[in-house]
């Protein structure tokens, strides 16, 4: 990963949640390698998919000590995918730990320019919503859902972010170790917009680079009206309910 050599805070993690990509597994995860070093670490956490993507991945890890396979017993959300896969990482020493969708609506192409960014950043966050970024095969009304629910969660909860709600991100290992983990309460759309709330509130700084979001060609989407749903209630939770996201540890930056 020449683009990111220089200045590197040591291993990168990255971490592919799935369920049901038997389809996209193999090609996602060599598309990945390409674009990582040696020492570097492939996670697929997988929630038991009917469809054999653990299998798969089990197969992919015997012939690569690139690649890593958490099994889960079931079907339990993205959110503590993420959180589970968060700590194998931290335990196996990541220095950068990325998370990326499984199904190429991530471009690999993009990884490292958000492990370039890192040394500028403790977040550093693929955005779709800065200038360069952009989102392709959406319809018009899909397009709205995703922009208006950054801009409610950006008004709600006071900050500056213009793509909270994307899910291509590059954390630091500080940051996960200064927020408590177990304290996540989001498990679908709204966890991505926790996370990053998380790391503001902690005193971290986030970093917004350029991407371009391609719908997936192989599987079916994930999302559905009840993640929207969770994230219309839960976004003003974490700033005003009463378990509201309160600053960590670290003092916050003035």
């Amino acid at each position: 990963m020449s683009e990111s050599s220089p200045g590197r805070r040591g291993p990168v993690w990255v971490i592919l949640p799935t369920y049901q990509e038997a389809e996209n597994i193999g090609p996602i995860v060599e598309a990945v390698s390409a674009k990582l070093g040696d020492g570097d670490r492939i996670l697929v956490v997988d929630d038991n998919s009917p469809d054999g993507t653990g299998r798969i991945a089990d197969e992919l890890a015997a012939k690569s000590e690139m690649v890593e396979v958490l099994h889960r017993p079931g079907k339990q959300g993205l959110g503590p995918a993420y959180l589970a896969g968060f700590e194998v990482a931290l335990d196996g020493g990541a220095g950068l730990i990325v998370q990326m969708d499984a199904d190429f609506s991530h471009d690999p192409a993009y990884l490292p320019r958000l492990v370039a960014a890192s040394e500028l950043a403790d977040l550093v966050l693929g955005s779709r919503y800065v200038p360069g970024g952009g989102i392709t095969e959406w319809g018009g009304l899909r397009k709205l859902i995703s922009r208006g629910g950054s801009l409610y969660s950006r008004t709600l909860l006071g900050v500056a972010v213009r793509d909270l709600t994307g899910g291509f991100k590059c954390f630091r290992r500080e940051v996960l170790e200064a927020i408590d983990l177990n304290e996540v309460a989001a498990s679908g759309y709204s966890f991505q917009i926790e996370m990053t709330y998380r790391t503001l509130k902690a005193g971290f700084e986030v970093l917004e680079v350029p991407i371009t979001f391609r719908e997936r060609t192989a599987g079916a989407s994930k999302m559905s009206t009840g993640i929207v749903a969770e994230a219309m209630w839960k976004v003003p939770a974490m700033r005003f309910g009463p378990n509201r996201v309160r600053v960590s540890r670290r003092d916050v930056r003035s």
